[in-house]
């Protein structure tokens, strides 16, 4: 069962919506000292920065304290480790990818006042600020370097492909269900591809709790049951992706699947 509702998770910060995430996948990660962490590094950029009274320099100051001094960075080499989506083990290394280490940001900006916005974009999580300039400031939370539409441009169609255009809804600020979903789906695929399949499908579990119907959460699901050893849970699974999506490409290959799971002996204990 998702562990917050909607509404819950908008009235907390990202960073503290993603820890109680976290938790459900993970029972072993402390919310509460997650909490303190973030507080601990928010009480000290507000030493630092809390009287600048320039929006724009209290910024700056900020990116250079999180991305220099403090050295949080972005995971070059093991961009998909579970690591970077469970926020306690960021915290910890000091390295993420832009949603987690945007989450963490945004939860300094909003000690310090900062109107800063996590913002959905199909490719990663992009910070938008909007009371910098004339135009909107965008920042990629995985360096803390700026981008322009120019540059948002070519991610979008890195994304989907050469002829997708950048909309304005692509560079709408993001309500924090929309980012929790997104991270969701990225921690399910880390720990999949770890082969950590009782957390992946704690993982299933909680997007179903979202979207109960889904054929291809369900199909996932039944994947992840069959590396479990649960076959005929997995052939069920299979079996209402199958009728959900008779035309989907995998449907075919899941009837063989199917075939083989029910004809296999259950294993006696």
């Amino acid at each position: 069962m998702m562990p917050l509702t909607d509404q819950q998770l908008d009235a907390l910060t990202l960073a503290e919506g993603a820890a109680t995430l976290n938790h459900a996948i993970d029972p072993s990660v402390d919310v509460h000292q997650v909490k303190a962490s973030l507080d601990r590094l928010a009480d000290e950029a507000e030493h630092q920065l809390g009287a600048e009274p320039d929006m724009a320099l209290r910024l700056d100051g900020l990116c250079r304290l999180f991305y220099h001094q403090w050295q949080f960075k972005g995971d070059i080499e093991q961009y998909f480790s579970s690591d970077n989506v469970f926020i306690n083990k960021v915290l910890e290394r000091k390295t993420g990818i832009p949603a987690s280490l945007g989450a963490v940001f945004l939860y300094l900006c909003e000690r310090l006042s900062l109107p800063v916005k996590p913002m959905a974009f199909p490719s990663q999580l992009v910070l938008r600020i909007d009371e910098l300039e004339d135009a909107p400031v965008f920042i990629n939370p995985f360096n803390g370097e700026r981008v322009n539409e120019r540059i948002l441009r070519g991610w979008l169609k890195g994304s989907q492909g050469p002829l997708a255009e950048l909309e304005a809804s692509h560079l709408q600020s993001s309500d924090n269900p929309t980012i929790i979903g997104r991270w969701l789906t990225v921690a399910k695929s880390a720990l999949l591809r770890e082969e950590k399949y009782a957390m992946a499908l704690r993982c299933s579990e909680l997007a179903l709790t979202f979207s109960p119907d889904d054929p291809y959460e369900i199909r996932d699901r039944g994947y992840i049951f069959q590396q479990l050893d649960c076959d005929r849970v997995a052939a069920t699974d299979y079996e209402y992706f199958i009728e959900q999506c008779p035309d989907d490409p995998a449907a075919e290959l899941l009837k063989m699947q199917v075939k083989a799971l029910n004809e296999e002996q259950p294993t006696l204990h």
